[in-house]
């Protein structure tokens, strides 16, 4: 069974395994660690990143940051960096069990 193209908008989400997220001070920004390497993450994507915990659908951290940025609509700018971190395999739909 293949894994679905689009990242689901109402089940929660999680990091994969291979990667970490933590603030890297010498960056002075949050970063996705893994094996190979590290990915820089600038300003909104790193806000995106911190809600993005195995219990936050996406829909969730929408609506979590559109309430912490009023007067502002975030969800097509949110929804397309999920769908970018989901298509490079950094996210994933959480697993069950």
């Amino acid at each position: 069974m293949s894994a679905p193209s689009q990242l689901p908008r109402s089940v929660p989400i999680e990091l994969h395994r291979q990667y970490r997220f933590q603030w890297e001070p010498a960056q002075e920004s949050f970063v996705l660690l893994y094996p190979e390497g590290m990915v820089k993450l600038p300003g909104s994507a790193g806000e995106i990143m911190k809600r993005v915990d195995g219990t936050r659908s996406v829909d969730q951290i929408v609506s979590e940051l559109e309430t912490a940025f009023p007067g502002v609509d975030l969800r097509a700018d949110v929804v397309q960096f999920l769908e970018v971190a989901y298509g490079k395999g950094w996210i994933r739909a959480k697993q069950a069990g």
